[in-house]
C-alpha cells in the first residue's frame, strides 16, 4: 500500500516520510528485510504506549487504580506492564542494554496481552544492531508530538503504511508476499463498497485489503464494527505483520491460530462471505501435489499444477455468500489463457454468469513486478445479468517515479462510477474506455476477457482537414524525414572515414 490517506498519493505525504528518513538512519548495512522488523516493531511498542499513556491519564484524572489491567482491556486498549513502559526504553536509550530494554518490554507486553502471543519482533539485542543507531531511533519516537500531527493510531497507522510500502521499494521481489499498492486496493474497495458484513482475504499479506476496508467505512461515516475480517497468510513473519497492521488500527481479526497454506489447510473451512479482496500470489506453480485433485472447491473444473490462477478464482467463489462478491487482482494471462483447462475453467463461470466487471490496469503499479495485471470483479447476485463490464484503464495513473506509477483518487472515482452506472443500467458504451457486453458477445469470443477485445478504440477528434489532404501532407513531410536521415548517414561516414572507419 503505497499508502494514500483520504484523496492524497504518496506525493503529498509529509509525516510519513519525516518518520522513514529519520528511522532510515538505523538501517547501516542492515538487510531491508531485517530492518523492516525492527522499525515496525517500534512503531507498533510506541502505539501502544501513546495508547495506554492516555488511558492512564485518564484513570488517574478519575483518582481511578491506574494499574487495574481490567480498565485498559474494557477500552480495547493494550495493558502495558511497567518495565515495558516507554518512559524505561527512552531512559535506556543511549546506553548498551537498549536492544535487551525493548526485547524485555515485548516480551512482557506479549504476557500480559495474549492476542498479541508471538507477533512482536523481539531481535533488538543482536550484536549485528547499531545500539548507537537504535538509540536515535528511540529518540525520534519519544519526540513525535502527536498532538500537532492527528489522532495518534492515525498518524502511527499511516506511518505504519508508509514504512511498509518503502520496504517494498527496496526489497523488490521478495516484497510480493506482504504487499499490493494502495491505489490497487482501494479500486478493488472503492467498487466493492464493502459497508458491513463478512470480509474475507485468503492470502492477507500485511493486511491491506482490510485496512482500506474499514477507512472506507469511517469515511463513509459508518461503524468498523459492522464488519468481521477474516484471513491467513502462509508465510509466518507477514502474518505478524498483519497483526500488527491491523491492531495498530484498532480492527480485530481472525487469521486463525497460525499460518498456514491456503489451499493445503483452509483455515475458514465453513466461512460464506459478504465480501473478498485479494492480491494471490501471481502464476503460482507447484501448488498441487496431486492430493487436492478431488478438492470440491474445483466446481468449475480441476486447475492445471503449474498455475494458481484458476484455483485462487474458485477458492474464492467456493467461500461466498449467497450476495457475496469478490474483487481480486490476476495476470494478465488469466483473461485469454488455453492452456491446462483454464480455458474452460474461464468458460464455465462465465456462463454461470459470475463475472460483474474485468479492468485492464496500467503497467508499473507493483514495485515486484512489470507483468500487466486485470482486476476481476465476480457476484452471486449480479444486478445486471447475462452482462458483463469491461474498463480499459490501462492509459490512467501517474507516475511517482521513474519505476512506479499510481492511480490517482479522480481515476479510481472515474472507475467506481462506471461500475455504479452499469449497476444502475444507465452505462453509455465509450470507445477505447468501457463496455457493457452480453454474456452472448463474449461467447462468440471463445470466452476471452481482454477488455480490448470489446471497447473498441478511442475515436479521434476530427480536425477538419480533408483526408487527401493529410495524407499528400504527412507523406511530403516523411520523405523530407527520409532525405534529412540519408544526409545524416553521409555525414557520419564522412566522420568515420576521416579517422580511418570507413563503413
Amino acid at each position: 500500500m503505497a499508502v494514500t490517506n483520504g484523496n492524497n498519493n504518496t506525493a503529498s505525504i509529509g509525516f510519513e516520510q519525516q518518520i522513514w528518513a529519520a528511522a532510515d538512519i538505523l538501517r547501516g548495512n542492515m538487510d531491508a528485510g531485517e530492518y523492516k522488523h525492527v522499525v515496525l516493531g517500534l512503531i507498533f511498542l510506541k502505539y501502544i504506549s501513546d495508547k495506554f499513556n492516555e488511558r492512564y491519564t485518564e484513570l488517574k484524572a478519575d483518582d481511578d487504580d491506574v494499574e487495574d489491567k481490567d480498565a485498559y482491556t474494557e477500552k480495547n486498549v493494550f495493558f502495558v506492564p511497567p518495565s515495558a513502559r516507554w518512559n524505561v526504553i527512552s531512559e535506556a536509550a543511549h546506553t548498551e542494554e537498549i536492544g535487551t530494554v525493548i526485547d524485555d518490554a515485548m516480551r512482557a507486553i506479549e504476557k500480559e496481552n495474549k492476542q498479541l502471543k508471538d507477533i512482536l519482533p523481539k531481535t533488538y539485542s543482536r550484536t549485528e544492531l547499531d545500539k548507537r543507531r537504535l538509540g536515535n531511533v528511540v529518540d525520534l519516537f519519544t519526540n513525535i508530538q502527536m498532538i500537532e500531527h492527528g489522532d495518534s493510531k492515525d498518524i502511527l497507522g499511516r506511518a505504519y503504511e508508509y514504512c511498509l510500502s518503502k520496504f517494498a521499494e527496496q526489497e523488490g521481489k521478495r516484497a510480493g508476499e506482504f504487499y499490493t499498492p494502495s491505489c490497487v486496493v482501494r479500486t478493488l474497495v472503492e467498487v466493492l463498497q464493502p459497508f458491513k458484513g463478512r470480509v474475507y482475504d485468503p492470502c492477507c499479506g500485511s493486511g491491506g485489503m482490510f485496512v482500506q476496508s474499514t477507512d472506507f467505512v469511517k469515511n463513509h461515516a459508518g461503524s468498523i464494527g459492522n464488519l468481521s475480517v477474516y484471513g491467513q497468510d502462509a508465510n509466518p513473519t507477514t502474518r505478524k505483520m498483519a497483526l500488527m497492521n491491523l491492531a495498530i488500527r484498532g480492527i480485530e481479526a481472525d487469521l486463525g491460530g497460525y499460518n498456514a497454506d491456503t489451499f493445503h489447510n483452509d483455515l475458514h473451512k465453513t466461512l460464506k462471505a459478504d465480501f473478498i479482496l485479494a492480491n494471490p500470489p501471481f502464476n503460482l506453480s507447484d501448488w498441487n501435489d496431486g492430493s487436492l485433485n478431488d478438492d470440491p472447491r474445483w466446481r468449475y473444473g480441476l486447475p492445471p499444477a503449474g498455475n494458481a490462477n484458476f484455483a485462487w478464482l474458485q477458492h474464492m467463489i467456493h467461500h461466498l455468500a449467497p450476495n457475496g462478491k469478490i474483487g481480486m487482482v490476476l495476470a494478465n494471462g488469466s483473461l485469454s489463457s488455453q492452456s491446462g483447462g483454464e480455458g474452460e475453467i474461464r468458460k464455465k463461470i462465465v456462463q454461470d454468469d459470475l463475472v460483474v466487471g474485468i479492468i485492464a490496469m496500467p503497467t508499473q503499479l507493483f514495485y515486484t513486478t512489470q507483468i500487466a495485471v486485470s482486476l476481476w470483479f465476480l457476484s452471486r447476485n449480479k444486478k445486471q445479468k447475462g452482462k458483463t463490464l469491461f474498463i480499459d484503464a490501462r492509459k490512467m495513473g501517474t507516475m511517482v517515479n521513474r519505476r512506479l506509477r499510481e492511480m490517482t483518487a479522480e481515476d479510481i472515482a472515474k472507475i467506481a462510477t462506471t461500475f455504479e452506472a452499469f449497476d444502475d443500467g444507465t452505462l453509455e458504451d465509450v470507445k477505447g474506455y468501457c463496455a457493457a457486453v452480453t454474456t452472448e458477445e463474449i461467447s462468440k469470443q471463445d470466452y476471452t476477457l481482454t477488455p480490448g477485445r470489446y471497447i473498441g478504440i478511442e475515436e479521434q477528434e476530427d480536425d477538419g482537414e480533408p483526408f487527401e489532404e493529410k495524407m499528400v501532407r504527412l507523406t511530403g513531410e516523411l520523405s523530407d524525414m527520409f532525405k534529412r536521415s540519408h544526409e545524416l548517414e553521409d555525414e557520419i561516414r564522412k566522420r568515420l572515414g576521416a579517422i580511418g572507419y570507413d563503413i
